[in-house]
């Protein structure tokens, strides 16, 4: 923690694609801050913007840039919100924010900023978020930056590799091509992996675990065949609380027209709560198959489980 963080300015406008003026305090609750344009049932409901950055966009403009010009409800000071990733939390006095967004589209000619000087500095240095818990703010109120991670859980079902037969490829394939998805996109994540045998009580008690362990996206390989311990789907399916056939039916006919033998796969996806699930088949081809179909909808579906809409 930045003992050193706090709000510099808390500012308000009644319009949008204004600029807000400082006020004394602002007031939070579930829809955003009181008497403020931004309010409302979304996702952008307070926003954010560091005042160091805003003096170094001043000396490149050659003019002095007050709180609020910029269109963002608090200015900060000393904290580096380029740290701030998606989810994270911040605590400003006894209020709650979730960041929501990072940067937006520029509102060009009907921005005021960007008439004077060209440009702006919100599409790219903005941090968005909505109210968790409501209150009051106010200048110099410290600020806490609590990250979220986004956890990874990759269980490998093999009686052969968790012998020691042979070394399991399957999960760390998975976890390659999600390293390199995410490491270009503003999140925290973390990776956890487990190899078991084609069991269903070892199943079940790995998958039994994600609430516990707060497991934001579980993935499976192998077991997804129509083998005597192809077990995986029969396990997991009970269990689900929404059932996503689609991304798994696409990715069975995609490949299925070269490959006859990748419909008979039986893998699955769906939800367990707040938990995404995908269940795929064992090889490390159609690990690579699956995965990278995946990955093109996974973004949209954190935030469709958590409620971030981004319209």
């Amino acid at each position: 923690m930045d003992i050193r963080a706090k709000v510099y300015s808390v500012n308000i406008s009644e319009e949008k694609g204004t600029i807000k003026k400082p006020v004394d305090k602002i007031m939070l609750g579930s829809k955003g801050i009181k008497n403020d344009a931004h309010s409302g049932s979304w996702h952008r409901q307070v926003s954010l913007l560091a005042k160091e950055r805003v003096d170094d966009f001043a000396k490149e403009a050659s003019r002095t840039i007050k709180s609020g010009e910029f269109a963002e409800n608090i200015t900060t000071s000393g904290i580096d919100l380029t740290k701030v990733k998606l989810m994270d939390r911040l605590k400003i006095a006894n209020t709650l924010l979730e960041v929501t967004q990072i940067g937006k589209t520029c509102h060009g000619s009907n921005c005021a900023i960007f008439r004077e000087v060209g440009r702006c500095v919100m599409p790219k240095e903005g941090i968005f978020t909505r109210v968790i818990k409501g209150g009051a703010i106010k200048k110099d109120d410290k600020i806490i930056h609590y990250p979220r991670t986004i956890k990874v859980k990759v269980i490998t079902l093999s009686d052969r590799a968790s012998a020691g037969d042979y070394e399991d490829l399957s999960g760390p394939k998975v976890i390659d091509i999600l390293k390199k998805y995410f490491q270009d996109r503003p999140w925290n994540i973390s990776f956890e992996k487990v190899l078991i045998a084609d069991n269903p009580t070892l199943l079940k008690k790995e998958v039994m675990k994600i609430k516990k362990d707060n497991v934001d996206i579980l993935f499976t390989t192998g077991g997804t065949g129509i083998g005597s311990r192809d077990i995986t789907p029969d396990v997991i399916s009970p269990l689900l609380t929404m059932e996503l056939p689609g991304i798994m039916d696409l990715v069975r006919l995609k490949y299925g027209a070269n490959n006859p033998g990748a419909l008979l796969s039986r893998s699955i996806a769906g939800t367990i709560n707040k938990t995404l699930v995908f269940a795929l088949p064992g090889s490390v081809k159609a690990v690579k198959e699956y995965t990278e179909e995946i990955v093109k909808i996974l973004e949209h579906s954190i935030f469709m489980l958590y409620d971030i809409s981004q319209h």
